[in-house]
């Protein structure tokens, strides 16, 4: 979501300052209204990380989300599209909201389903598509034992469950406190409720919903919380799909361990 040029504080992209100087890439390349897809950031992505390896610096990709990193640091390899399918799955999608979709496609590909959840709409579309267009389940689509796109090393900071859960509802408090709701009503004129993906971005679905009073701020705060830590279960379930060198966050020797891991990957 850092992508989207405007939706600084609920992504909690680093201001300039923050950036100490350090060149930033991939920040503020879309607008509300365009659609972000993994294939397109698996392309642009590996075009900057080529381009920062022949000058001869180190790239270092952080995420978010695992599907995305995985993307581009794996040999990923996605199906491709049917403008005519997606059309029709979408106008299901708008006709029979996400709960009938999700049936679907626990019906055909029960692990795809369970690991995308009942409520993106989006991802559910497009597992559907893939299954139509394939013959064959979502999750065949990526590979179990994928090999590296450009040798990698893969770091994780892990943060203990009974302090991250209290440390990810704060951080939404923090949204709120800071300007979420403001910040998703300046987008308002930009087109952010036309974006296929801008327009269900956690947080900003439910900060426009509070500003449509379809949610008061207390109910928007809560559904943003829990959709979080739910998120945040799925990206430690994927990261443990794949080789990761997994640091202790409040480690004293975290920075050291991980320069030991990047100079002598397993």
């Amino acid at each position: 979501m850092q992508l989207y040029r405007g939706m600084d504080v609920g992504t909690a992209k680093l201001s300039v300052a923050e950036r100490r100087g350090i060149r930033h890439h991939m920040l503020d390349t879309l607008e509300v209204t365009d659609e972000a897809t993994v294939s397109n950031y698996q392309r642009e992505a590996r075009l900057v990380i080529t381009d920062i390896l022949e000058r001869g610096a180190v790239p270092i990709l952080v995420g978010g989300s695992g599907l995305y990193v995985s993307s581009v640091v794996y040999d990923f390899r996605f199906p491709g599209t049917d403008p005519v399918l997606r059309a029709r799955l979408e106008s299901e999608l708008s006709e029979q909201g996400p709960g009938l979709m999700y049936a679907r496609l626990m019906a055909v590909d029960s692990e795809a389903a369970l690991r995308i959840g009942s409520s993106n709409g989006r991802r559910l579309v497009r597992a559907l598509e893939v299954v139509e267009l394939t013959g064959a389940p979502h999750v065949a689509s990526l590979p179990a034992d994928p090999v590296y796109w450009r040798p990698a090393v893969t770091l994780g900071l892990r943060v203990p469950r009974e302090d991250l859960t209290p440390r990810l509802d704060a951080r939404v408090e923090r949204m709120w406190s800071d300007g979420i709701v403001a910040e998703a009503e300046s987008l308002l004129s930009a087109g952010i409720e036309r974006g296929i993906t801008a327009s269900r971005a956690i947080g900003y679905a439910q900060a426009l919903g509070e500003l449509h009073g379809t949610l008061t701020r207390a109910e928007a705060i809560e559904s943003t919380q829990q959709l979080t830590r739910r998120y945040a279960r799925r990206q430690v379930s994927w990261f443990k799909r794949y080789p990761t060198q997994w640091i202790e966050a409040q480690a004293p020797d975290r920075v050291e361990q991980a320069l030991r891991h990047i100079a002598s990957p397993l």
